[in-house]
């Protein structure tokens, strides 16, 4: 892993962000970019400082950390700190890396940060291996970063590969590019179609529109296709 997992401490309990405090030092891939002592203050430091990872205590006055991480878009990735028990579920509910009890020896805070580098190791593994490749047109090779594709439509032996920007047709089938693309972003709408969920702008009947464009849905895979969409939303 190339860089380190930045992170911030909310605890309304001094004592608290201190013991946290000292195992964070002590940990060489964790970067401790600030720590607080409510929600309020947080989301004043995010705004500042987006970080990778919190160490968010549950319950504070105000606004608990589960209330808070509701409430944020595109949250940091968690991991909460309680002394109650009964948070559990909530909290995992919500995605978290791990829920530490306290007092939080420091073998069960290192468990859980070992989980916070797995996952972002990862995940950049993974941004890094899928995030383009080369496509032959017009008798050159030309670079389709995967972020920027709209939908694919597939013709007898030829594609058009539909960008933000431009139409890129080339010679291979929809099934040849299906294996190439991450399977949680893209997915099959018609035998002729392959959109990417994220860029769907409305639905409409068996039609999707994307910016521009409209796509045809096939009725088999309708109830499919939209499950995905309001999942990726």
């Amino acid at each position: 892993m190339h860089h380190k997992i930045s992170c911030i401490i909310t605890d309304d309990e001094p004592f608290a962000r201190k013991g946290l405090n000292g195992y964070v030092e002590k940990i060489d891939f964790l970067d401790l970019k600030g720590s607080c002592e409510d929600a309020f203050q947080l989301s004043e430091l995010l705004q500042q400082q987006p970080v990778d990872l919190l160490f968010l205590d549950i319950r504070m006055p105000h606004i608990t950390g589960i209330e808070f991480l509701r409430a944020i878009q595109h949250p940091p990735k968690v991991i909460f700190t309680t002394a109650y028990e009964q948070y559990a579920l909530e909290g995992f509910e919500l995605d978290v890396i791990d829920y530490l009890l306290k007092p939080i020896s420091f073998e069960r805070f290192l468990k859980a940060v070992l989980k916070a580098k797995d996952y972002f190791t990862l995940r950049q593994a993974t941004d890094q291996e899928n995030s383009y490749f080369f496509v032959r047109t017009n008798g050159k090779l030309e670079k389709i970063t995967i972020s920027s594709i709209l939908f694919i439509e597939g013709m007898e032996n030829y594609v058009a590969i539909y960008l933000e920007d431009k139409r890129i047709i080339t010679h291979t089938t929809i099934k040849s590019l299906l294996e190439k693309l991450p399977a949680k972003r893209f997915i099959q709408v018609h035998k002729s179609y392959l959109i990417a969920i994220d860029q769907v702008d409305a639905v409409e009947g068996n039609t999707l529109r994307i910016k521009k464009y409209q796509v045809p849905v096939s009725k088999y895979l309708r109830k499919a296709v939209l499950e995905a969409i309001v999942k990726c939303k």
